[in-house]
């Protein structure tokens, strides 16, 4: 930024600069602290918050029914995302707070504990080194809106709430075969899930109420709670049926806590479009710039434009025009800097085709600051490239394109001037479609550690390819600051 002019203005750069360190997700997050905790020093715990750089750690509810799995799943999230596990057990397990003496004696007496003791304890649990550092995934816990109301008044925000559910009639079934492990509290079943070790079987026993009338007031009383938990947490569930085998409800969880978090960040679209001749990049930057007011940038047309300019970069070009010689990397670059580095394409976004062909140019594009957050490969064979590409004709006087399989021209003195242009003979496209091959090999799995990528079959009708490109541009980008 130059401070020496006036008005001031925002270097494009500084954008992007936002975006892959994810600046304005850190405001947000040091915002909301302030807003939740209310420090009598802010800048002081703003300073402490960012020290703890723990903004990506997993902070789970897990919630359901008895017998719906909670425990288990919660012990293999802990093993698999290496984070301390905590339910009503283990924060009445032993005497690491003055607070658990209060809640045991409550339990002594079979009196319910306070929900504001609960969130004193669990409050006092997650300030605790290994819980501020690595998250933490509470199991069981809250079981009523009044408890969902002392958390949320504690300052205990989750960032993924998951709720499993099945039919009682399941649950039921799954209780009465349900068996412990005393000294690992692994849990096991008669049907489902019997140890093959005889040891272990003898000292398996029944959890505490797992007969059918005690699971049945369980479920009675879940139910009853359940729509009170809903109005606390209701944007944020994850509702995952428990009736399926452990290792697909697991996967479903991991894949909804590990999905980046939303984020409200203006984020512009950068697309880059890659495949042979004929497969129609064109043709859905075309599309694309219409649907999203995105910057269309083909970089064949911008070197003609430019030597039909005269500008000096044009005069260093048109050697290589007009001889049929690839321009000079470098030149192409300084061209392409130039145009997407403007403010209006880092405000509305870009599409950019024709660029690049090969790895080593996709690296000098990375090192001239033009990062895609999109790239899509449009696949062909060379085939089809034949058939769409060596059919095209043009009409010499008014310039209108045709083409004789799809689009053929309507009247016959139109068909009897249209000319062929030199580069779409047969030979000629499949020289180019060969070339494109043997140059382009490495581009995907370049790509594939800059932006989110992906392959599209391009044999098939525009709107299709269309559509799945869509598809795609509603995930969250991955920011990465390339290879």
């Amino acid at each position: 930024m130059d401070a020496t002019h006036r008005p001031l203005v925002v270097p494009p750069r500084l954008g992007l600069y936002a975006e892959e360190k994810r600046l304005f997700r850190l405001m947000q997050v040091m915002l909301e602290g302030l807003m939740i905790h209310k420090p009598e020093d802010p800048i002081g715990f703003l300073i402490e918050l960012l020290m703890l750089d723990n903004d990506d750690t997993p902070r789970i509810l897990l919630l359901g029914p008895p017998a719906s799995g909670k425990t288990t799943l919660a012990m293999w999230l802990s093993k698999h995302l290496s984070v301390p596990w905590l339910s009503q057990e283990t924060l009445l397990a032993s005497d690491w707070s003055s607070l658990t003496a209060s809640a045991q004696e409550f339990q002594a007496r079979k009196e319910e504990i306070p929900e504001d003791l609960w969130a004193q304890l669990l409050e006092e649990r997650l300030k605790l080194p290994d819980c501020l550092h690595n998250g933490w995934i509470l199991e069981g816990f809250p079981e009523t809106r009044d408890q969902a109301r002392s958390l949320q008044a504690a300052a205990i925000i989750p960032r993924h709430v998951v709720v499993l559910y099945a039919p009682d009639t399941v649950l039921i079934e799954r209780n009465l075969g349900k068996r412990v492990d005393p000294h690992t509290k692994e849990v096991y079943h008669t049907t489902f899930d019997w140890p093959p070790d005889k040891a272990l079987q003898a000292r398996l026993v029944p959890t505490e109420g797992s007969g059918e009338m005690g699971t049945a007031r369980r479920l009675l009383a879940y139910h009853r709670n359940y729509y009170g938990t809903l109005q606390s947490y209701g944007s944020t569930m994850k509702l995952i049926n428990a009736d399926q085998p452990c290792a697909d409800v697991l996967a479903q969880v991991l894949r909804h806590v590990e999905a980046p978090p939303p984020s409200h960040a203006p984020v512009s679209l950068r697309i880059l479009l890659c495949g042979p001749p004929g497969a129609g990049k064109t043709l859905q930057a075309a599309l694309l710039a219409q649907k999203y007011g995105i910057v269309n940038v083909c970089c064949g047309q911008m070197i003609k434009e430019e030597v039909a300019d005269g500008s000096k970069l044009g005069e260093l070009m048109k050697p290589y025009l007009d001889n049929g010689w690839p321009v000079a990397d470098n030149m192409v670059l300084r061209m392409l800097s130039q145009r997407l580095n403007q403010w209006e394409c880092h405000v509305r976004g870009w599409v950019l085709h024709g660029f690049p062909r090969d790895e080593d140019q996709a690296r000098a594009m990375l090192l001239a600051d033009i990062r895609p957050n999109r790239v899509f490969f449009l696949s062909i064979s060379a085939d089809i490239a034949v058939q769409r590409l060596s059919y095209r004709r043009v009409d010499p006087i008014t310039g209108e394109r045709f083409h004789l399989l799809l689009r053929p021209a309507s009247q016959r003195e139109v068909h009897e001037r249209l000319r062929q242009h030199p580069r779409d003979t047969e030979e000629a496209v499949r020289l180019r479609v060969e070339r494109h091959q043997r140059l382009s090999g490495g581009l995907e799995a370049f790509f594939q550690g800059v932006a989110p990528t992906a392959l599209l079959n391009a044999d098939q009708d525009p709107q299709t390819v269309f559509e799945y490109i869509e598809s795609y541009l509603v995930q969250p980008p991955t920011i990465s600051a390339g290879p």
